[in-house]
């Protein structure tokens, strides 16, 4: 970085079924003085809330118009949001030291969020999710360079998570005083606290005819004293603590106007949570790999380079679980696993001053909570200000298979 860049980097991702969507506007500023450099950063974020009401074709059976009235309550009953918008926040400052190969950073990541993807899907049958709190992350960075191409780089990460969700519910209920179904709000605040602590280590090597080898090592403490309280899954999250794990191994080479690359990286975790009644015992053995290849179109003029990238990303789960019943005596296991495949195309036109970059993926094999009709008859109550069903939310959510669909646009214009 030799003089100071303004860049835009607009990205937007659906997800498949209605499951939710979302589009990010950052603008950041890169500038460097002698041996400093640093950056800012600002973004604005707006999601899509999933689909939460299952696609019905079914028999409606209404109740009694007198049945289903809401009991009084200061609950928030008004209709929810189906947009969220969220604001984010980065500065990094960095300096090299001249002769010795050092160059030393840090950063801050700040962000302040109303939704979270995905978490309205967790609460079936609710009625509203209104989520609110803070993410803040802190890294520490170092790098080593020597003449004959090797580098070392080693960074230390604190990583802090606060999320609120406060949960509507309708229960209905008899009311023997006037004699008719009552509908009361009941609402429930969930808490989702981590917090983590990181650190990386990364080692470059060149090797002959434009080779060159790289290693990974990350090791990572997560604490986690407040889970959010949902019946979604049969997986149990109770607060307890994460010890994660990454080794991987990578090649790439350039030949000419292109550069080729893979890597494979295994990533053990260990977690252990637990209550008054259950020890669960998590054991993830996933692994990620990844290739792709950039070529340079160079067109006869040379002030502006056209280039193409093509990639994969494999990424393979697999957990074990072993949970003790403290209260029966008893013991059970769980094990799954699943693979998730990412296509990724992307190209970039770089003039003389102005660089435009364009990157999309699809991930296919991983799964969204999904609303599902029931079946059989439906009883709903009809009253003028709204549909509730009765007994009970006639919602069921189940996992289905999506596919993710990510677009992104880069924009780099020098200002010197």
């Amino acid at each position: 970085l030799r003089t100071a860049h303004l860049l835009g980097s607009p990205t937007f991702y659906g997800v498949s079924d209605d499951a939710g969507a979302g589009r990010t506007l950052p603008l950041a500023l890169f500038t460097a003085a002698r041996t400093w450099f640093g950056g800012l950063a600002l973004a604005v974020q707006q999601l899509d809330a999933g689909r939460r009401t299952p696609k019905f074709d079914g028999v409606v059976q209404p109740l009694a118009e007198t049945s289903g009235q809401l009991a009084p309550s200061a609950a928030d009953l008004r209709p929810e949001a189906q947009t969220h918008g969220n604001a984010l926040a980065f500065a990094t400052l960095g300096t090299t030291l001249p002769g010795s190969g050092l160059s030393l950073g840090a950063s801050i990541r700040w962000a302040k969020l109303r939704a979270i993807d995905g978490v309205d899907m967790l609460y079936p049958g609710s009625t509203r999710v209104e989520q609110f709190g803070e993410t803040s992350e802190l890294r520490f960075g170092l790098l080593k360079e020597w003449l004959n191409g090797q580098s070392l780089d080693a960074i230390v990460v604190y990583d802090r998570f606060r999320m609120t969700h406060d949960v509507t519910f309708l229960d209905t209920f008899w009311d023997p005083g006037s004699q008719r179904l009552l509908q009361s709000p009941r609402v429930e605040r969930n808490r989702d606290v981590t917090d983590r602590w990181g650190v990386q280590l990364k080692y470059g090597h060149p090797l002959a005819g434009g080779w060159r080898i790289g290693w990974l090592a990350t090791a990572n403490r997560v604490s986690q004293p407040n889970v959010p309280n949902d019946d979604v899954l049969s997986i149990p999250r109770n607060p307890g603590h994460v010890n994660a794990y990454e080794l991987g191994a990578g090649v790439s080479r350039t030949y000419g106007s292109s550069l080729f690359g893979m890597d494979l990286v295994y990533q053990p975790a260990w977690s252990t949570t637990s209550d008054t009644a259950f020890e669960n015992d998590f054991r993830f053995s996933n692994a990620v790999f990844r290739m792709g290849v950039s070529h340079d179109v160079l067109p006869v003029r040379l002030e502006k380079t056209l280039a193409l990238q093509l990639g994969l990303m494999v990424r393979a789960v697999h957990y074990n679980l072993s949970q003790q019943d403290l209260v029966a005596a008893t013991s059970q296991r769980l094990e799954e696993s699943w693979l998730e495949w990412t296509p990724t195309w992307g190209v970039s036109l770089r003039f003389a001053d102005l660089e435009l970059r364009y990157r999309g993926l699809v991930t296919h094999g991983t799964d969204r909570m999904i609303p599902q009709a029931p079946q059989g008859f439906v009883a709903l109550d009809q009253r003028p200000n709204g549909i509730f069903p009765f007994p009970g939310p006639a919602t069921q959510m189940a996992l289905e298979g999506v596919h993710v669909v990510t677009h992104q646009v880069s924009i780099s214009v020098p200002l010197k």
